[in-house]
């Protein structure tokens, strides 16, 4: 998902700060023995962008998981989130899978 949202911004010509875009991954494992399960995976993204460019780059998080192949292969077997510090400027705007529209 990291990549394909890194397609995303750059597609859309917005200029992010790459040397601060990270995505730090939590996974919820279930079962025990040899018979374990992912019940759901959370990607938790870094991502610094201009003041002009917060809407087109909330639409982007918005819309990546749909562009990404692993999630489109897991999505019906696994939860799979996100959510975003979004920094722009001096401020930073939290963003999620559960507070932005899917379109």
């Amino acid at each position: 998902m990291y990549g394909t949202l890194a397609g995303a911004l750059s597609g859309r010509k917005i200029p992010f700060d790459r040397g601060a875009f990270t995505a730090t991954v939590d996974g919820r494992i279930v079962g025990a023995g040899k018979t374990i399960r992912i019940r759901s995976i959370r990607v938790h993204y870094q991502l610094t962008v201009l003041a002009d460019s917060r809407e087109a780059a909330v639409r982007a998080l918005a819309l990546h998981p749909r562009g990404c192949p692993a999630h489109e292969s897991v999505k019906d077997a696994i939860a799979v989130s996100w959510d975003a510090a979004l920094r722009i400027g001096s401020e930073t705007v939290l963003v999620s899978s559960e507070t932005v529209p899917h379109e």
